[in-house]
Formats: structure tokens, sequence, C-alpha cells
């Protein structure tokens, strides 16, 4: 038997409602980490890559659901996020993505130097001084609001059509 006492998600605070100039902040910075993915050449379909990545690692659901629609409005493949759990095991992704993906992975795990030092090597191979910042900044950010969804248990509902 666990110690553990599961509050009931109606009971959660959704803390970006309850702490709305915090979540004005975090929107900001991640509308300034798009545009800087952007203006670095990182193009949405990548960006959302990352998001999904980082949403993985971290278990979010709401994340996940948001940023899925997100990767498939832009022209994202069934079969590309299907494997993107797995994607260092498949030659699906560029090197440019691969470099992204590394670098999301160590953002989200720092506490891994190995994969820091991993992920800098690719990304130094592919990518330019500002793509490796935008992808950083893009996973930060993406760190962050899976962590306001996952602590409010936002809640993922069925979504007539998909």
């Amino acid at each position: 038997m666990s110690d553990v006492t599961v509050v009931p998600a109606e009971r959660r605070v959704f803390i970006d409602k309850q702490s709305p100039k915090a979540y004005k902040a975090a929107l900001a910075a991640a509308e300034a980490a798009r545009e800087g993915a952007a203006e670095a050449g990182l193009d949405r379909r990548l960006v959302e890559l990352v998001n999904l990545r980082v949403s993985q690692i971290n278990g979010c659901a709401y994340c996940l659901n948001v940023h899925t629609r997100a990767a498939l409005r832009e022209g994202e493949t069934t079969q590309r996020l299907g494997v993107l759990p797995a994607w260092r095991d498949t030659e699906l992704f560029t090197a440019r993505e691969r470099a992204a993906l590394a670098l999301a992975e160590a953002t989200t795990n720092p506490s891994d130097a190995a994969a820091q030092e991993a992920a800098y090597g690719l990304a130094r191979e592919a990518l330019t001084e500002a793509e490796i910042s935008a992808a950083i900044w893009v996973a930060i950010t993406i760190n962050t609001f899976n962590r306001v969804s996952i602590m409010s248990k936002h809640p993922v509902r069925p979504t007539p059509g998909l």
C-alpha cells in the first residue's frame, strides 16, 4: 500500500488561471522562442517535433495532444510521429532534426552530462549557433508548459473527427 494521497483532478489548481501574470510571461517567452526559431531557420514542423519529444519524456498528455495536432497541421506524418520516441533507431529524421531532438532531450534531462556533450557534438555538425540556441529555447519553454499542465492536470478530452 502506498503512502501517497492522490488529489482528484477536479481539486487541482489550474496554476495558469490562478497566476495569470506568471502564465502570460511564460506565453511571451514561448512566443519569443518560436519567433527566434523561425528567424534562425528552424521550420515549424521541427519546432513541433521538439515540443512533442519533450512532452513525451515528461509524460504531459495535454501538451502531447496539442502538439500532435499542430505537427499534423504542419505536414508531419503519422509514421514519424509514431516512431518519435525511437528516433535514433530510424532513418526517418534528417541530421538537423536529429540534432534538435538530441538537444531537446539533453535540455529536458540536464543532469545527464554525457548526453549533453553528445547532443552538442551532434548539433555542432548539423546546426548553426542560432539554430542551436533556438532549439534549446523551444525545449526550455515546452518544459515549462509541460510542468504547468502536469501540475494543473489539464484535461484531455476527445476531439470529434480525430
